[in-house]
């Protein structure tokens, strides 16, 4: 049992551990746009600091679609590239583009059309929204950009090629500090422009990250090689029908998930305008942890559909025995980095004493959270999953968050009125809801699917 519990390959972890650093730092330094803008607004003044949260939510759904599309061609695409098939996966690729680039420009006229109603869902406060407003109307052009650029990332990390987003996500991290730096506070001769400044250094670098990403893919990739034919541009009737086998369940399952956060922090938002700046600090510093959960969830369904497609099935038992454990450490060790640097994070903010003090209770609760989504969201999204099994993320986020986390949060602000901390956890217990049931799962292995098609 000792030699067969972990894997003992060694390609194995040759693959995998170069492959969670990269995605890790990508992640990492791509995050560090957002913790940019977040506390530089955040000492500018709370009411942009707000703005900009409201409008984050709103980006973080077009990050979460982007994710999701990405992820199904990632889940049959890193089969097909265990078989070293490269063909299907540039027409799996070409079909996701086009998907995002409808999606992208359907949401550019949505936000262009409804800003008021969208932004209003959040808030009540007229201050905040005029600068979620003012922000809103820049930050929507990036939208198109960013959904393509995704797509051609996922399309590399499918056939193990990540640095090129490492090194995207530290251009765009140079350019959007200094572009920040300049328009926010009026530096060098510039105006200030406040939260438009902000925005205005994100747009810049989200142009800049697909020029980049789409001249490595005609001029430098030699895997892919995505646009050296037409096949990219060609839809076969039996690849697009197993896309979206893969990619329907994938879909609804994250935007499930990815509609009930922004819900979250509408329940917190019209509590009080203390509770939006408190959540938006500590939610940020949460989501700077975890980039590294998120980079271990994307590496396992690489690795897992890779196995998957060389079909040695007791191979992959043995890597998602060993992805699941590191796992746990990995979730332990970053809760821990959370809760004793809380006191160095929050003195970089400017807030009012009541949010500094419910920031810093906040972060203390993200911190016990972490460790419990440091497992269900890799094994889930990223072992079963990754090796095939798209529907039953679907069932768990539907039946968890919608049938059990949101209800349980609504009545908990709303009519029982508890403290604001109280309804945090009650907002963060899917991770007890989700855990159980996937773990229960990953101990029946049914989740192993062969997707690729025979040649």
């Amino acid at each position: 049992m000792k030699k067969t519990f972990f894997s003992h390959d060694k390609n194995f972890y040759a693959a995998l551990f170069p492959l969670l650093i990269i995605i890790s730092l990508q992640n990492l330094i791509s995050y560090s746009v957002n913790m940019a803008d977040n506390i530089m607004l955040g000492a500018y003044s709370q009411n942009a600091l707000s703005g900009a949260a409201l409008v984050n939510q709103v980006f973080f759904l077009i990050q979460q679609a982007a994710v999701v599309i990405g992820d199904g061609l990632v889940v049959i695409a890193s089969q097909y590239w265990g078989q070293k098939r490269i063909e299907p996966i540039r027409q799996i690729t070409g079909m996701v583009l086009k998907i995002a680039l409808g999606l992208g420009i359907f949401l550019i006229i949505l936000c262009s059309l409804f800003p008021e109603t969208i932004l209003g869902f959040f808030t009540s406060d007229t201050t905040i929204l005029a600068e979620a407003g003012s922000y809103l109307q820049i930050i929507k052009y990036t939208f198109l950009l960013y959904l393509a650029t995704q797509v051609l990332l996922s399309a590399l990390r499918s056939v193990e090629t990540v640095r090129i987003a490492f090194v995207i996500s530290c251009v765009s991290l140079v350019v959007n500090v200094s572009i920040n730096y300049t328009l926010i506070y009026g530096r060098f001769g510039f105006p200030e422009l406040g939260i438009q400044g902000s925005a205005i250094g994100t747009m810049i670098s989200r142009c800049l990250e697909f020029f980049i990403v789409f001249i490595y893919v005609i001029k430098t990739d030699k895997k892919l090689k995505l646009f050296s034919d037409k096949a990219v541009f060609h839809i076969d009737k039996l690849l697009r029908s197993d896309y979206i086998k893969v990619a329907v369940p994938v879909f609804v399952s994250g935007m499930l998930w990815a509609i009930s956060v922004p819900m979250q922090t509408a329940i917190l938002g019209h509590l009080s305008s203390d509770a939006i700046a408190a959540n938006s600090v500590a939610s940020t510093f949460y989501q700077y942890m975890k980039v590294v959960v998120l980079a271990m969830s994307s590496a396992s369904s690489v690795m897992m559909g890779k196995a998957v497609g060389k079909g040695n099935l007791d191979e992959v038992k043995a890597a998602a025995r060993t992805l699941s454990v590191l796992n746990v450490g990995v979730g332990i060790i970053l809760g821990a980095i959370l809760y004793f640097t809380k006191d160095f994070l929050l003195a970089q903010y400017t807030l009012s004493p009541t949010a500094a003090q419910l920031a810093e209770q906040l972060i203390i609760i993200m911190a016990v959270v972490m460790v419990g989504m440091a497992y269900q969201m890799p094994v889930g999204s990223g072992i079963i999953r990754g090796a095939g099994d798209a529907k039953f993320s679907l069932y768990v986020n539907m039946i968890s968050t919608w049938g059990i986390v949101l209800p349980l949060s609504l009545a908990a602000a709303f009519w029982w009125k508890w403290p604001i901390p109280a309804v945090v956890i009650c907002l963060q217990s899917d991770q007890i809801f989700k855990g159980l049931p996937i773990f229960l799962r990953f101990r029946s292995y049914k989740w192993i699917h062969k997707l690729t098609r025979d040649k």
